[in-house]
């Protein structure tokens, strides 16, 4: 075997050994440190550079170098590349003197293209040989098949690291998944605020490794802090004001106007929107590791605020439903006891054939109607409206049929007890709240009425053949206007066989039809009960009430009262 042989020999189980070395490395680095040290080494040259590509076409960044030369490790460089030589495996210095003169060689250097099938990665760059002998076609064949295998093992490499970059990411999602699953799993079985801040806390301090952060609130239109951690003061309303004008993503580097955000080194601001009402905040300073938050960490932090915002709702409308069925416990009992201050059944009076009826358009309300008997056989007929609804206008009512009961067995004129009444409910009571008031007593034989009427709706008194009924309006003013100047006026009418007299309150009236363009009016409720006045007091009452309900569509916005009494 000659020399020149066992040269070739060597050559190639030198090339296997090395190309199997740099295949199964997974760094660049390591390829391309061995790839220039092989090669100078085999080539006995002094100078040699690794350019890798940058990006851009002709842009080229120093990856290695050694031996005397301008450049260094990592400088980028432009040069005078075309499509001509990338399609050279082998550029020689001496066809491209501009080239190596770039890079600080001289012509006899040799530069060999670093790619693989579809990319182009850089350049091998070879200085003269020490014996200044050109590069002879073995050592060409050699350092070119060096060259393809190094570039396969940096394409791999690089893919692999892409690769591992890949699953990295791939596993932070994972695990920022199994977090919120996990934190999603607690906020659903808490109910109570303060539980759910501090587990926001912990996940912030435990999870993010955040010191610095807050989590605002808007609730009705009140903004406050209810997490913070590391904050060297609160921020003020104003400043709560400007949180929320901010982007829903904002960085703090931006131009802001903030002072809060300086202060406490706040460097990143997450809005939080439910049906697309920014009702929350997140702000959180720098992490453990003085990292940049990223778009990972600007979606976790998203999603964990978004979480926690969630489970604050839902406690609220919890709170909420809580308190409305407590609500509607109570206003039930309200209604059973108010139920309870109408006379049950309505008590008869001989002669008379009176029936009386509430409707309240809610679980309580302000309308009132009562009959009572007096020490000398007479009855008093009662009806009243409180202003407002609800509970207030119901306790009102109550207090006026205390009143009420407490004046009938006392012999006091009907205009001196409404003028007692009067000053009580003025002196006792809030300045905007009042009671239409109408009551009557009927005489112990049956014949005659006085009443005195406190600002209600006039009751008609329907006789038999006469068109219009008569309109009952003497009195004053309503109770609780104004304390008492003038004494209330009465007025004493006969009644006569089959009078028809109906008292009733606005929610008559007042009855809208379905377009809420036109009341029911005293037109209307005149001319129903003259269509009926044959009629006993139940079917009377019955057809104003069935009148009103086809009129207004079933629809009812205030109580509706009814007495109506007619003559034996």
């Amino acid at each position: 075997m000659d020399n020149e042989e066992r040269q070739s020999r060597f050559a190639l189980r030198t090339l296997l050994e090395t190309s199997k070395m740099l295949v199964e490395s997974q760094d660049p680095d390591f390829v391309l440190n061995n790839l220039l040290l092989i090669t100078m080494g085999k080539l006995l040259v002094t100078r040699g550079i690794i350019l890798i590509q940058n990006g851009s076409e002709n842009s080229y960044r120093v990856s290695k170098i050694k031996g005397q030369n301008s450049l260094n490790e990592d400088d980028l460089i432009t040069l005078p590349v075309d499509e001509s030589i990338l399609k050279k495996s082998v550029i020689q210095g001496t066809d491209h003197p501009e080239l190596v003169e770039e890079l600080g060689l001289s012509e006899e250097a040799t530069l060999f293209n670093l790619r693989t099938t579809n990319h182009h990665l850089g350049f091998l760059c070879l200085g003269a040989k020490g014996n200044k002998q050109p590069l002879a076609h073995s050592e060409l064949e050699f350092i070119e098949s060096l060259a393809i295998i190094s570039s396969v093992a940096i394409a791999n490499s690089r893919m692999f690291q892409e690769l591992r970059l890949i699953n990295r990411k791939l596993d932070r999602k994972v695990h920022d998944l199994h977090t919120l699953l996990e934190l999603s799993k607690d906020f659903n079985l808490m109910v109570d605020q303060d539980e759910i801040a501090r587990t926001f806390k912990f996940a912030m301090l435990g999870q993010m490794l955040i010191r610095t952060f807050f989590f605002a609130l808007d609730i009705d239109d009140e903004r406050s802090l209810i997490s913070s951690s590391g904050l060297k003061e609160k921020p003020s309303q104003e400043e709560l004001k400007k949180l929320y004008e901010l982007d829903d993503v904002f960085y703090c580097n931006e131009e802001h106007d903030c002072p809060f955000l300086d202060k406490n080194n706040i460097r990143l601001v997450i809005a939080l929107r439910f049906q697309n009402e920014k009702i929350g905040v997140v702000g959180v300073g720098a992490p453990a590791n003085k990292e940049e938050y990223g778009s990972e960490e600007v979606n976790f932090l998203q999603s964990l605020g978004n979480l926690a915002l969630l489970a604050i709702q839902k406690t609220m409308l919890l709170e909420e439903r809580i308190e409305n069925k407590r609500m509607e416990e109570e206003l039930e009992l309200a209604r059973t006891i108010q139920e309870g201050l109408f006379p049950s059944p309505v008590p008869e009076i001989s002669g008379f054939d009176l029936k009386a009826t509430n409707i309240s358009s809610r679980q309580v309300g302000g309308d009132y109607f009562d009959v009572v008997e007096t020490p000398d056989g007479g009855h008093i007929l009662a009806i009243a409206d409180v202003t407002g609804k609800g509970v207030p206008a119901s306790l009102l009512m109550a207090n006026l049929q205390s009143m009420l009961h407490a004046l009938a067995p006392i012999d006091i004129t009907l205009s001196a007890a409404t003028d007692s009444i009067n000053n009580i409910i003025h002196h006792n009571t809030p300045a905007d709240k009042f009671i239409t008031f109408f009551w009557g007593k009927i005489s112990e034989c049956g014949t005659y009425f006085e009443y005195v009427n406190a600002g209600h709706n006039n009751p008609l008194l329907f006789r038999e053949g006469e068109k219009k009924p008569v309109e009952l309006d003497k009195g004053g003013v309503i109770l609780g206007a104004m304390e008492s100047i003038m004494p209330y006026e009465s007025e004493t009418i006969e009644l006569k066989k089959n009078d028809v007299l109906v008292l009733y309150t606005d929610g008559v009236t007042e009855s809208m039809n379905p377009d809420k363009t036109e009341e029911y009016g005293e037109e209307r409720l005149e001319a129903c009960i003259q269509n009926n006045l044959t009629k006993s007091s139940q079917e009377i009452m019955d057809a104003v009430i069935e009148d009103i309900k086809a009129y207004s569509n079933n629809t009812q916005y205030d109580d509706i009262t009814l007495l109506v009494i007619k003559v034996s």
